[in-house]
């Protein structure tokens, strides 16, 4: 049974991240943002690595931010507010501090699956109870729009274009929610902006964890993907109704399929809105979009029977 998150306890809470951040129209980095700091009432503390939410929320001498925000370094956030924490947890046991804090941190696809993923390991191993959100816009989208290993195939990008020899990116893109469950953490998700209430009760449940919890969050970039801004949260949707981003989550090692569609989408629905795909569609590539199709139907039945879904 599905069960929504509170719209109108939602709507009460403070807003802590302001309008008028300079993030491109019909991001989805500010949605995922706003919807996650929404799932608790708890004081929070954010830390935020390199990348186009901290560079846009951040111009000097002004700030989006409404709570403590530290920006460190590209490729340290999570080892940043495990620090932090620590030093909360320290506080605590002295009593030179009384009030529950949250700590999350904020990465996109580049600072995370990429150049953070060894300090996010290491603080997931060390047990620190923080959050760690991976805002996944597919690529390195504040530095030019060059690939990552979050890139899906096929994609063209600024560092591996579509063009006579090479028809976009080579590689299948990686499966990191399954890295952050194997380190037998408390609570892993994979969810999307589109779906408001998947979000808020994954990041109420990764708040609550006793220990590190991470959560996977799809979030278009129209600059990049070469998309009609004002379709942002559609082409969330079209995500998941292909399944092309299976929407699942990791509780104490139980895995949860949180949505099956009764009759996924063709992947092409989702491939025909970008820019970034539109080589696919030259007849010549016909046998690429097969492939793509043939991926995501296995990768499907595949995270289907981890969930025990089939």
């Amino acid at each position: 049974m599905i069960i929504m998150a509170n719209l109108k306890e939602i709507a009460k809470m403070p807003e802590r991240i302001s309008g008028g951040h300079r993030m491109c129209a019909g991001c989805g980095a500010p949605i995922a943002v706003r919807q996650i700091l929404s799932a608790t009432k708890h004081d929070v503390i954010v830390a935020n690595a390199t990348g186009c939410l901290e560079v846009a929320t951040t111009i000097y001498p002004y700030s989006a931010w409404k709570v403590p925000w530290m920006h460190s370094a590209f490729e340290n956030a999570a080892s940043t507010i495990s620090g932090i924490e620590a030093a909360y947890r320290s506080l605590k046991r002295k009593g030179k501090v009384k009030k529950e804090i949250r700590f999350v941190a904020f990465g996109g696809d580049g600072g995370t699956y990429d150049i953070g993923l060894q300090a996010l390991s290491g603080a997931l191993e060390r047990g620190h109870r923080f959050v760690y959100v991976c805002y996944d816009n597919e690529g390195y989208m504040n530095t030019g729009i060059q690939r990552s290993s979050a890139t899906p195939l096929y994609a063209s990008t600024t560092t591996d274009p579509a063009g006579k020899i090479r028809q976009g990116k080579q590689e299948r893109r990686k499966m990191l929610a399954e890295i952050a469950a194997a380190h037998r953490i408390p609570y892993v998700a994979q969810t999307a902006i589109h779906n408001w209430s998947d979000v808020v009760n994954k990041a109420t449940k990764a708040f609550e964890a006793d220990g590190p919890a991470f959560i996977n969050i799809f979030a278009p970039c129209p600059r990049g993907w070469r998309a009609d801004e004002s379709k942002t949260v559609m082409l969330s949707r079209l995500a998941a109704e292909t399944g092309f981003w299976p929407m699942f989550e990791v509780e104490n090692g139980e895995w949860k399929l949180n949505y099956n569609p009764a009759s996924r989408k063709p992947i092409t629905e989702f491939l025909k809105t970008q820019g970034r795909f539109k080589h696919l569609f030259r007849p010549e590539n016909a046998p690429l979009l097969e492939k793509i199709q043939s991926n995501i139907d296995a990768e499907w039945e595949r995270i289907k029977k981890i969930c025990g879904a089939e």
